[in-house]
């Protein structure tokens, strides 16, 4: 088996004690640095490497080359009972994200629901750790970021918007909440950067070359992305209309209205990376307070309801079982609880050189 078999497990917390560290010495305060460590090993923690800790290289980046600012001071610029926008000035995305759905969530415990918008701000990460925020609260929670120009629209071959991710997070009972994380395009950049490390050929179908035609080369679509060729990511759906990539292609412009258009800030193809990082970018945040609709357990029990109904129906022949969103992620996260986060040897190299770099000491290794 090629590099992919080659994991190494860390114990969480000193993944995130890691990268707390190397944040601080970058510039960030204590607060900040903690929250940004803690937002990206919950990715790996709940099996989404390719927006983890293998991307830190890309923040000491920003950090150090000022494409991200240290010292930004988030502006509130518009402040209802019911609505937020918050100007975050180049800086970090983790830590206004964070505080920013905090104020939503307390003004949807006054208001019943609460929507707010982030512009200039940077990458945030997984969309659903904001979601979830809102789930000891007994709300419903709302996440999205418009991201660098990744995607084609259906029938096009140069990108025209984000991968634009939208998560939904509710809560339950006695099941696992239903939380929706998902990109509008057909997977994230992050994951293809990770076929890019392994030097793996993409799946046929995720991606289109210079010409707008499926592509396998994860490093020449990069390449390309990055000196605007021609080609991308497809949208949810895949390539044309056959699968509904229509659809994938309405959702990702949509997030850029709500992320982006609503609150005045940079959208579609004004948004993209450099060599070194990611481009500047916006978010939107939503609560909902079901006591505003109904009595929350009655919720959560009608929710352990239709979750249970979901999880216990018949696979498909050949299949094991049928999942409910959020449920995977879930199940990794108490895996990695008894056994460690597992990280590809290829991303262990990355933060040994960021440690040697920075003079900031490695985690240990687990144990096999």
């Amino acid at each position: 088996m090629h590099s992919q078999a080659r994991l190494l497990r860390f114990k969480a917390q000193d993944l995130e004690d890691f990268c707390r560290d190397v944040f601080i010495s970058c510039g960030l305060n204590q607060e900040q640095a903690t929250q940004s460590a803690e937002v990206m090993v919950a990715a790996d923690v709940r099996g989404i490497p390719s927006h983890g800790i293998g991307r830190l290289w890309r923040y000491v980046n920003g950090l150090k080359s000022g494409l991200m600012l240290v010292d930004a001071k988030p502006e509130i610029v518009a402040d209802t009972p019911g609505s937020l926008v918050i100007d975050a000035h180049g800086g970090m995305g983790f830590p206004v994200s964070v505080d920013t759905m905090n104020r939503i969530i307390e003004k949807a415990a006054s208001n019943g629901s609460a929507f707010g918008c982030v512009r200039d701000s940077n990458h945030f990460g997984i969309a659903g750790f904001y979601a979830m925020q809102a789930l000891e609260h007994d709300m419903i929670g709302i996440a999205a970021t418009n991201t660098a120009a990744l995607g084609l629209p259906t029938f096009g071959r140069q990108v025209m918007y984000g991968t634009n991710p939208l998560a939904f997070a509710a809560p339950a009972g006695e099941e696992k909440a239903f939380v929706l994380d998902m990109s509008t395009t057909v997977v994230t950049r992050g994951k293809i950067e990770v076929y890019d490390r392994l030097n793996k050929p993409l799946p046929e179908g995720w991606a289109a070359g210079s010409d707008g035609r499926p592509t396998t080369d994860a490093h020449a679509m990069i390449d390309n992305l990055l000196h605007r060729r021609g080609g991308g990511i497809f949208p949810l759906g895949g390539e044309g209309e056959q699968f509904g990539g229509y659809k994938g292609y309405g959702l990702a412009v949509m997030v850029d209205i709500l992320c982006s258009v609503l609150c005045g800030a940079s959208f579609g193809p004004q948004v993209s990376d450099t060599a070194t990082s990611s481009a500047r970018v916006s978010h939107f945040f939503g609560a909902i307070k079901i006591g505003a609709f109904r009595d929350p357990a009655e919720f959560r029990k009608d929710m352990d309801k239709m979750l249970r109904d979901l999880r216990l129906s018949p696979p498909a022949v050949d299949a094991e079982r049928v999942y409910f969103a959020g449920q995977k992620e879930f199940e990794h996260e108490a895996a990695v609880k008894r056994l460690g986060v597992p990280l590809f040897a290829e991303t262990v190299a990355s933060l040994e050189k960021i440690s040697r770099e920075i003079a900031v000491p490695m985690p240990r290794a687990l144990e096999k």
